[in-house]
This record gives C-alpha cells, sequence and structure tokens, in this order.
C-alpha cells in the first residue's frame, strides 16, 4: 500500500499550497482522489464542479434533531482541497472524503460545547487528558502550533508568518511536501524515537478513520492514491497501524441524525479574525495570489492599493506607487523574506502613499485585505426548505446577498418596497438580521425605510434552527411571533411584537397580537405600560395603507390604551426619583406623539389632554414630568401663551425649590429650547428666573443649562443672542450691530447667556 499511497500536507485555505498540490497531482495523476472532510459529506462534493457554484462555499452539517449544533467546512478558490476535487472532476479520478463522519462530529460526545455554529479547526481540539510530564506538555504545546513549532526553530516570531515565507509566497519554491512531511514527523517524535502518541481521543478517532479509509481506498484502487489533509496528520496517517487497532478506536463512537447541504460562504468568514480555527490572515490578498501570476503580484497589489485610495478621494500618483513598489521591495530584503508579503505593501503603502498616516489606511484595510465576496449556490443544489425559500425570495425580490454593509432605501408605494420590506422583516423575527434598520423607531412605519445590509453565513444556521416553525420564511415567522406572543406578558413587548407581525404582513400573527394586547389592556392599569404600548403601533396604524394591513381594529385598541393611560397618568406622576422621571418624562413625550400621529377621536384627545390639566393642578406631581406635559399642552395651542407666562412665573418664583424649579424647567424646554426665540413672553420669563439665581445656584445648574440648549445650531445661537440682547437682524464682519438702547441689556444678561451657550463673547459695535 505504501508504494501506491501518496499523502500531500496542506495549509487549510493556503493558495501556495493549492499551486504546488496542483503541480503534484499532474505529475502523479492519481485514480484516486482522498481528502481530510466528513466522509458522509462525500455525495455533495460533485456540486462543486456545476458552474453555477462560486466561491467561497461551506459545506454545512446540522443534527436534524437540535439544528444549533451545525458544522461548517468553507472552501476558497485557493483552498487545496477545492482544487484537489476540482482536478478529480476534470480527470475522471474517484473522489472521497475520509474524516470522521459529520454524524459522529455532532454528535454529543464529540460536538462542540459552544450554541455557535463552528467551522473545522486547522489543528487539534484542546486536549482531554491533562499532561502527565514537561515531556507531555511539550508535546501538547506543539500538538497545538505545530508551525510556531518550526517558526521558533527557523527564527521567526510566529508559524504563520514563516509558512507564508516558505510556502505560500515563495514564488520559486524547491519541492515541499517530503520536506512538509519530514518536519511535522519531527514535531510529532517522541523521546523514544517514535511518533509521540496522540493526547486527544477525538483526534485518534479522526486519524484512525483516515487510515482505514486510506487503506480500504488503496486495496481497490487502479492506480496511484492522492490523499490531501491538513500537514499536521501526514506523519499518522503514514504511520503503520493495524485496521483493528483503528476499529477498536473507534468502536462505541456516538452518533446523531444530521442534514447537510452547501451553504454560501463570504471572504470576511475566511478570516482568523472571525474566530474560524483555519482561516487565514488576509482572504483577498490569497485570492490575489492565486489568480495572478508570480512576476504580477507586487505590481497589480500596488495598482489596487492605489485604486482603493482613489476611490476614497485620496491622491495616487503614478510616481508614488513606485517609490513604494521600490520600498516593499527593500522591507522584504531587510526581513529576508523571498519576496514581498501584505505586510511589506502595508507598510510602503502606509510610508509613501498615505503619507505616514494610518487611518487613512484604515479607511481601506477591510476591504483590500479581507475582501467582500459571496458564494452562490446552483439552482438544482437540495436545500434545507427554509434556505430554499431564501433562495427563491432572494431571487424575486432581486436582493443580493453581500459581505460588506450597503445601504438600501426602499419606498413602500411600490410593489418592489414593500416585498422587500416584507422579507427582511421576517427574517428579522426568525433571527436572521440580514438587513438593519437604520434610524429605526423614526423610520418603521412610515412610506420610506432605510436598512443596512450585510450577509453572514451563520444566518443559515438561524434559519435551520427556526425549521421547527415551518418550511417556509412567511409560515415560520409568523409561527415563531405567535409563540413569542402567547409567552409575552408585558404590553409594550406585545407591543412591539405585534407590530412586528404588521410591518412582517403576517395576519395570523398580527390577530394574535392584537387580541392579546386587548386581554392585557383590560387587566392592566401601569402606566408605564400603557404609554410604553402606544408608539409601537401608531406608526403601523397611521400607515397601514402603505402595508396593505387593516389597521381599524388596531385603531379602536390604540385610543382604549390612550383612555387607560390618561386615567392613570395623574397618579403615576407622583413620587418619582430624578431617574425613574427622566425615563417616565420619555414615555409621556413618545405616547404623546404617537396619539397625535393616528389622528384618534375628540372625545380620546380632549380626555388626553385634560390628564394633563390634572397632573399640573396636583402639588404631588413630579415636576420634570409637570413641565412636559406643560410644554405638549403649549405646543398644542391648549395652553395660552399669556397662561404659560403665568405658569412659568409660578413654577420659577423665589418660593418654589430651586431643585423643583429646574426640574420643570428642564421638562418643559428639554428637546425645544427653539421656542425661546420667537416667544418673547416665555423669555422674559425664564430670563427673569435665570439672573434671579445667585451665583453659586447658577453654576450648579449650569450643565442642566447647556444640555437644554446643546441642541441648537450656530444659526439658532446668534438668533437667540439677537433676541435676548435686543441686537440687529443682520452681523457685520466687525462684530454684532446693536440698538442705541441695547448696551444696557448686553452688560446685564450676557454673562450668562454666553455661560448658557457655551460661547465666546463677541465683539459688540454700539
Amino acid at each position: 500500500m505504501a508504494g501506491d499511497v501518496h499523502i500531500f500536507g496542506i495549509r487549510h485555505h493556503g493558495p501556495g499550497s493549492a499551486r504546488r498540490l496542483l503541480d503534484a497531482l499532474e505529475a502523479l495523476h492519481p485514480t484516486v482522489v482522498l481528502i481530510e472532510g466528513p466522509s458522509d459529506l462525500t455525495d455533495l462534493l460533485p456540486h462543486l464542479a456545476d458552474p453555477g457554484m462560486t466561491t467561497p462555499v461551506a459545506l454545512l452539517a446540522y443534527d436534524v434533531g437540535d439544528p444549533s449544533r451545525a458544522s461548517f467546512w468553507p472552501f476558497a478558490e485557493y483552498s487545496p482541497e477545492y482544487q484537489a476535487a476540482r482536478w478529480a472532476f476534470d480527470h475522471k479520478a474517484a473522489l472521497k472524503l475520509i474524516d470522521l463522519p459529520a454524524a459522529w462530529r455532532l454528535a454529543p460526545a464529540l460536538a462542540p460545547t459552544t450554541d455557535a455554529p463552528t467551522s473545522e479547526p486547522a489543528g487539534n481540539e484542546p486536549d482531554e487528558r491533562p499532561p502527565t510530564s514537561i515531556i507531555d506538555a511539550q508535546i501538547d504545546a506543539v500538538a497545538r502550533d505545530p508551525l510556531g513549532a518550526l517558526a521558533l526553530a527557523a527564527g521567526y516570531e510566529d508559524g504563520e508568518s514563516w509558512w507564508r515565507d516558505v510556502i505560500e509566497e515563495n514564488p520559486h519554491p524547491e519541492p515541499v511536501f517530503d520536506a512538509i512531511a519530514d518536519a511535522m514527523a519531527a514535531l510529532r517524535m517522541g523521546p523514544d524515537g517514535k511518533m509521540a502518541p496522540c493526547r486527544d481521543t477525538r483526534e485518534e478517532q479522526r486519524e484512525a478513520h483516515m487510515r482505514l479509509e486510506i487503506a480500504a481506498a488503496a486495496k481497490d484502487a487502479a492506480g496511484p492514491v492522492a490523499v490531501i489533509c491538513g500537514a499536521w496528520h501526514v506523519p499518522a496517517l503514514r504511520e503503520k497501524r493495524s485496521a483493528k487497532s483503528d476499529r477498536d478506536l473507534l468502536k462505541g463512537a456516538s452518533k446523531t441524525k444530521i442534514a447537510a447541504t452547501w451553504a454560501p460562504w463570504t471572504s470576511p468568514h475566511l478570516s482568523v479574525a472571525t474566530g474560524y480555527g483555519a482561516g487565514v490572515a488576509a482572504p483577498a490578498w490569497c485570492d490575489h495570489l492565486w489568480r495572478t501570476a508570480p512576476d504580477r503580484v507586487v505590481t497589480s497589489w500596488m495598482l489596487r492599493i492605489a485604486t482603493s485610495l482613489r476611490s476614497h478621494g485620496h491622491a495616487a500618483s503614478t510616481a508614488s506607487l513606485i517609490e513604494a513598489q521600490r520600498l516593499a521591495r527593500a522591507l522584504a530584503a531587510l526581513r529576508q523574506r523571498p519576496s514581498p508579503g501584505f505586510e511589506d505593501m502595508r507598510d510602503a503603502a502606509i510610508a509613501v502613499l498615505c503619507e505616514g498616516e494610518w487611518l487613512r489606511w484604515e479607511v481601506i484595510a477591510r476591504e483590500l485585505l479581507v475582501g467582500t465576496d459571496v458564494g452562490t449556490i446552483p439552482d438544482d443544489v437540495p436545500l434545507a426548505p427554509l434556505l430554499e425559500d431564501l433562495k427563491r425570495q432572494q431571487k424575486a425580490t432581486r436582493l443580493k446577498p453581500e459581505a460588506l454593509e450597503r445601504e438600501l432605501s426602499l419606498d413602500l408605494r411600490s410593489e418592489a418596497g414593500l416585498e422587500r420590506s416584507i422579507l427582511l422583516h421576517r427574517l428579522s423575527i426568525l433571527d436572521v438580521p440580514w438587513g438593519r434598520l437604520a434610524d429605526a423607531g423614526k423610520s418603521r412605519g412610515t412610506f420610506r425605510e432605510k436598512w443596512m445590509l450585510a450577509w453572514e453565513p451563520e444566518y443559515a444556521v438561524n434559519l435551520v434552527e427556526h425549521l421547527v416553525f415551518g418550511p417556509t420564511i412567511e409560515l415560520a415567522s409568523s409561527s415563531r411571533l405567535r409563540s413569542q406572543l402567547n409567552a409575552a406578558a408585558a404590553l409594550p413587548a406585545l407591543a412591539d411584537l405585534t407590530r412586528n407581525a404588521l410591518t412582517a404582513n403576517l395576519p395570523d400573527a398580527a390577530q394574535t397580537g392584537i387580541e392579546r394586547l386587548s386581554a392585557r389592556v383590560a387587566e392592566t392599569s401601569d402606566c408605564s405600560e400603557l404609554l410604553g404600548a402606544l408608539p409601537p403601533l401608531a406608526d403601523v396604524a397611521r400607515y397601514g395603507d402603505a402595508r396593505g394591513t387593516d389597521s381599524h381594529m388596531l385603531g379602536r385598541l390604540l385610543e382604549r390604551i390612550a383612555i387607560g393611560a390618561a386615567i392613570a397618568l395623574p397618579y403615576a406622576a407622583r413620587g418619582l426619583d430624578a431617574a425613574t422621571a427622566a425615563e417616565f418624562a420619555g414615555l409621556v413625550r413618545a405616547a404623546d406623539a404617537a396619539i397625535i400621529l393616528n389622528e384618534p377621536a375628540p372625545d380620546t384627545l380632549v380626555r388626553w389632554r385634560e390628564s394633563f390639566e390634572q397632573l399640573l393642578a396636583d402639588g404631588q406631581a413630579n415636576q420634570r414630568i409637570a413641565g412636559v406635559v406643560a410644554r405638549l399642552l403649549y405646543d398644542a395651542d391648549v395652553l395660552a401663551p399669556e397662561r404659560a407666562a403665568l405658569l412659568f412665573g409660578h413654577r420659577l418664583s423665589p418660593a418654589i425649590a430651586i431643585a423643583d424649579a429646574a426640574g420643570f424647567f428642564e421638562g418643559f424646554f428639554e428637546g425645544g429650547s427653539e421656542r425661546l426665540i420667537f416667544d418673547n413672553g416665555l423669555r422674559a420669563v425664564v430670563d427673569a428666573w435665570i439672573l434671579s439665581l445667585d451665583e453659586d445656584t447658577f453654576t450648579e445648574h449650569l450643565p442642566l443649562f447647556r444640555r437644554i440648549f446643546a441642541r441648537l445650531d450656530a444659526q439658532e445661537r446668534r438668533r437667540l443672542l439677537e433676541a435676548a440682547t435686543g441686537s440687529a437682524a443682520s452681523t457685520g464682519a466687525t462684530g454684532y450691530i446693536f440698538h442705541a438702547d441695547a448696551a444696557e441689556i448686553w452688560a446685564r444678561h450676557m454673562p450668562a447667556i454666553l455661560a448658557i451657550l457655551d460661547a465666546d463673547p463677541p465683539e459688540a459695535n454700539h
């Protein structure tokens, strides 16, 4: 068997390894190609030859009984395993995966303990048996990072850099596979000169299974057998072991029922930075190495850097490119590398093209080094039902998954915009946040929505996990929402879920939500709960026509909630501490906006505003809340300017405690300080109160004043200065121009105004 079997140790996702492997396969011309990977997923490999399959893609296997227990096995264009499979298809060689079956690996006894989907690791899992000696500990350290051990011996700081220099980025390497095998054999050698026993049960089982598969394939092969595996495994697969001992290692292994398919992968998820054990530092650079002739690698990569910089508005001249390329080659020579790597070209680009500014490089680094590729799966590949439905709807709505974030604006009055919105909302319900609403809470429910889209491979597993709710996205999202609605108790949570049902156009779930809301409204008298339920529903009720929903029943429910909140409001505003009052103030403002947005019946609106009057008349009410409702009445023209001035005069009088007066002031003007620009009477009352404060009290409340006026822009601040000081409407280049009688006002008011607005004093011309 030894003469027929040729084992090639590679680095997963190594473009140099892939290139050397293809050369070796062409020279050997095997009749059988065996690849490290779950043996029970071999039947899915022929799809790699389909022209409709574009990398990166990944094999996805999951436990049918617990879909959250899942694993990916990714393939990139430059992955040696992918190139070996394509070579086998093109040359009619038999092709098989030989690692432990996924059904064994995903069984509880062997599967990862994390709830997140996992990817095939580059090396060993953590040791299950603690080391019993210093030698054992050294063996374990080498097993965890074999490349690191070789790199240390060669004078490198890390194994990845050593491997890239020797294998992946070396334009003229010597034959490597025998050297790799010898190096790994030395690393795995024990103190007795023989290969040290594997201390990881799972790794023992993997290597035993691969040896048995290799022996079986070699027995029936009509010609050479090529084995492609991670370099670490080469000595173990070459070791002579009896078939009986290997079968004994596999006896009693746990198994589970699995389902498997292909899933789109993304170039960012080939990066080691995502936590993928077999990941590479720069996926886009690896792809560049694979697709580019060795003598063009440096020049074409520098051109890509320049193009990216120019697309972001930065200059990158031809002369600078030449200089940067020279510097990259000089850096590689100083670092004793066979050719410039992406680090050398990065450092040269920062120094020359970015003028030493690291932040300028950071703008382009992710897209340049990581890439944005998303794989595609052919239409005839059988997928899990929800994945099939997603693929159909992506095609119908013309939404293509992309790895990097992009903006999508939708007009819900168009059929295409509404369909896209519905799909994205339904996916969010299924824990697939492919789209994230920008300005959430404001764009929802209106005629327009703005989404930020970014696809993540894990979303495929999220959909698989939700197969229990139904075979299509519509059925699954509706079923899951109904389940959540039946479990929810608080009114705001029920309102949020009902809104989700309406925005996702799920009428059955929406009906369940309205019924649960109605029941809860009849049970509760908690004002905060009632107030919090109004905003999530009002926008949908107001713009129901844009979404094609019947909002009549929802409108009546909203009025019931508003009446209940109005009854409870005056009593709920009593005895609140500062933090609770701040939260409650936000609830009142949001609820008032929701009620007005919904255009309620006149009686409902009257009752709502009567509750404000009751609260203002209640001496026990929190003064910040009193300020909020006074402001809302004032904005609605219910509180006349003359009465507002009297109210302020009372609430801000010297007889009122400073803390209460400040609370009323903050409640009234928070988010509406621009009112003082136009309202002379109101401004006069506020002005008199501020000037009545002694210096220590004024300084104590200065942060409050500044916070309230912080939202004024420069133009509004100028106009407030003019209004407060009686200055002219226009200013000249030499400063403010005041009326002749404004000098005294300026001198008296300006220090306080400038302190509140945190502004520098202008130069005044009288």
